[in-house]
């Protein structure tokens, strides 16, 4: 027990809310995520042959297979808009999502040694791991915007407007749906190790119920009854508002771009609640 008089600078105990992000704490240990940050970006590529290249080469590549694939083979059209803007244009954001999604899904798992080890606020954790595929998703706009300059100086007929400037709006969405939902399958991961690989199969799955492969205009057209399965996506409105305005194409809704805003904001906020609960007492069940 310690002694009465004696005063502490730092007291660790549970969080009283469950929705609490805890801010000034994590402030204090700024230099912490920015470590965690660092390292993510660094260790990545460390080993390998063609370092942080891979960056630029994985968009290009998985565009020149989709357009192959559904552009060639499926002939699913692409509303007008070249093909490879539009494909790139997809992949660029469907890949920060997903890949910023499926780490937070394991990062009990992946940081259950050193969570056990030391005190920090566990949420640096998913917030470096949203934060460090920013870094990527930037370098791969690049790419984008490269292939973006071509098309204009070739004559094609794709043309950015004001709502371009919702990128912003867009890259929050997508942050607060991949955390949110990573941190929710994370605290769920503990118990059940197996929902790990459920999880992986069904994002995959959801990239055909997102408008990456094809423009939200198929749907209206051929496949109408499916129409309110993916306008429920919280992800398509992001997806057309993205190729809406910097390419001049597809389907604009503020309704839609609100309901996306505020579902991300629900479900991070769940996911909060969810993490800060099972951070409790992960260490017994994991």
């Amino acid at each position: 027990m310690p002694e009465p008089n004696k005063s502490w600078n730092l007291v660790i105990k549970p969080k009283g809310n469950l929705f609490s992000l805890n801010l000034k704490e994590i402030w204090q240990y700024r230099d912490l995520l920015e470590m965690y940050i660092k390292r993510d970006i660094i260790t990545v590529y460390k080993q390998t042959i063609l370092g942080p290249v891979w960056f630029f080469i994985q968009p290009i590549f998985t565009t020149i297979v989709f357009m192959f694939v559904f552009g060639g083979l499926a002939g699913i059209p692409t509303d007008g808009i070249p093909p490879a803007l539009f494909y790139l244009s997809g992949i660029i954001l469907w890949n920060y999502f997903s890949e910023t999604l499926n780490k937070n899904a394991d990062i009990f798992i992946a940081n259950q040694l050193i969570f056990g080890k030391i005190y920090f606020p566990r949420l640096i954790a998913p917030l470096a791991v949203t934060i460090t595929g920013l870094f990527k998703m930037l370098i791969q706009f690049l790419v984008f915007i490269l292939v973006y300059a071509y098309y204009v100086v070739d004559g094609s007929t794709v043309s950015i407007n004001q709502y371009a400037l919702l990128l912003p709006v867009l890259i929050f969405i997508l942050a607060g749906l991949s955390l949110g939902f990573g941190i929710i399958i994370s605290s769920m991961t503990t118990k059940y190790r197996d929902l790990k690989f459920l999880i992986s199969f069904a994002i995959q799955l959801l990239m055909y119920a997102s408008p990456v492969i094809y423009p939200l205009s198929v749907m209206e057209g051929n496949y109408k009854k499916y129409m309110w399965l993916i306008q429920a996506n919280p992800v398509t409105a992001v997806m057309e508002t993205f190729k809406f305005g910097f390419l001049g194409q597809g389907i604009f809704s503020w309704f839609a771009l609100c309901y996306s805003l505020i579902f991300s904001i629900i479900i991070l906020l769940i996911g909060i609640m969810v993490f800060n609960r099972v951070e409790r007492n992960f260490m017994d069940v994991i």
